[in-house]
């Protein structure tokens, strides 16, 4: 059973998160993900399964002294599922589309920029310039 665990741990700095997602990382059981979340960035979100939620929190009250558990709730996975399926519909519909036999011709040449159009005489600096 996938679940996702939200605890909110003290942290002042970005050392203090880092060590917050280590901790959270080598928890018992399988992680698969570990973010931060909240206005503060106070909030470690564990998702995996098998995940011990008290030792979790236990460890976090070693390392910052407190640590509050928000929620423990069931990940479900049906929803990814039909929304990769929904992307993989609306590709092919994309494909269907596009017309086989769509040619359009090269743009023209641009004509060539003329600078200075009086003639110059002896070899001296154009004019217009």
């Amino acid at each position: 059973m996938k679940q996702k665990i939200v605890i909110q741990v003290p942290m002042r700095c970005e050392s203090c998160r880092k060590k917050a997602l280590k901790i959270a990382s080598k928890a018992t059981g399988r992680v698969n993900s570990v973010a931060l979340e909240g206005a503060d960035r106070d909030r470690v979100v564990v998702i995996g399964e098998d995940v011990d939620t008290v030792s979790l929190a236990k460890d976090f009250r070693k390392k910052f002294c407190h640590a509050n558990i928000v929620s423990v709730e069931e990940v479900k996975e049906k929803k990814e599922e039909k929304k990769e399926e929904k992307k993989e519909e609306k590709k092919e519909k994309k494909l269907e589309k596009l017309p086989c036999c769509d040619y359009r011709p090269p743009c023209p040449p641009w004509p060539p920029y003329v600078v200075c159009e009086y003639p110059v005489v002896d070899n001296s600096i154009c004019v217009v310039m």
